[in-house]
């Protein structure tokens, strides 16, 4: 990679921070901005260290969406974004949305500014979304005769109703982080996302990693699943990793003292 696109920075205390650093262009998506988002969240899918993962843009938006011209003038055009490896179930362009489910610790989006196509897309990746009133949301593909294909599919199914998200997806509007936050597509609004974010992100490090990366695995694999039996036994199998071991005991210990825990990293 010729330019750094994406910075990951690790803190002390497990909170990482992944930062989109094309701010001269609203942090839009040009080849090389997918393939730092990618190694970004293979690098921290592997850190048995972070306790939670803060991804921003810098400068004055989140993202706003895709560098339609960059693609257009290098070779392959955007075909390439629809590659997909044999050993991966999404294709390129997915891949910057869908591998956020597959770390481990809770990924925190802080939305500032332009949110549009790509980059709501991988917004909505993440676990959590903290968005500013007047940031700028939209699903935006429709007005270039696309359909959403980022890994929309696994995304808003859990956080609107159908109707809303057909509503969203044919007009392709633009809604406000206040308004997307009463549609279900943000968690909570703050003025200063960003800040925000870093602190809830400190708050859930000072929690048992196991526990933390237990529950993101005991919803994200059964939040809109049917299939009761399945789900009932992954609680019981998820509990039964966590009774006894050193990092529940320790938050045991905790709670009854009052004292702050210390927590181990997890094997794995």
């Amino acid at each position: 990679m010729s330019e750094e696109r994406v910075r990951v920075q690790i803190g002390e205390t497990g909170v990482a921070t992944v930062t989109m650093v094309r701010a001269d262009k609203h942090n839009a998506l040009d080849r090389a901005m997918f393939e730092g988002l990618v190694n970004a969240a293979e690098q921290l899918a592997d850190a048995t260290s972070v306790r939670a993962v803060v991804l921003h843009g810098e400068g004055k938006s989140f993202c706003s969406g895709l560098d339609v011209a960059s693609f257009m003038a290098g070779s392959g055009g955007t075909g390439v974004l629809l590659e997909r490896g044999d050993d991966h179930l999404a294709n390129f362009a997915q891949r910057v949305t869908y591998d956020w489910s597959l770390v481990p610790a809770p990924v925190i989006a802080a939305i500032h500014g332009n949110c549009f196509g790509g980059g709501l897309q991988i917004a909505l990746g993440a676990d959590i979304r903290i968005a500013a009133p007047d940031a700028k949301l939209s699903v935006m593909e429709v007005k270039w005769g696309l359909v959403p294909d980022m890994g929309i599919t696994q995304t808003l199914p859990r956080l609107v109703s159908v109707d809303v998200a057909k509503e969203l997806t044919f007009t392709g509007r633009i809604v406000s982080g206040s308004d997307g936050c009463a549609l279900g597509l943000v968690t909570r609004t703050a003025d200063d996302p960003l800040s925000s974010a870093l602190a809830l992100a400190e708050e859930i490090a000072r929690k048992s990693p196991d526990a933390v990366r237990a529950a993101k695995r005991l919803y994200n694999q059964t939040w809109t699943s049917n299939d009761a039996g399945t789900a009932l036994s992954l609680e019981s199998e998820l509990q039964t990793g966590l009774i006894g071991k050193p990092n529940q005991i320790a938050a045991v210990v905790a709670g009854m003292s009052g004292e702050r825990p210390v927590f181990s990293d997890p094997d794995s």
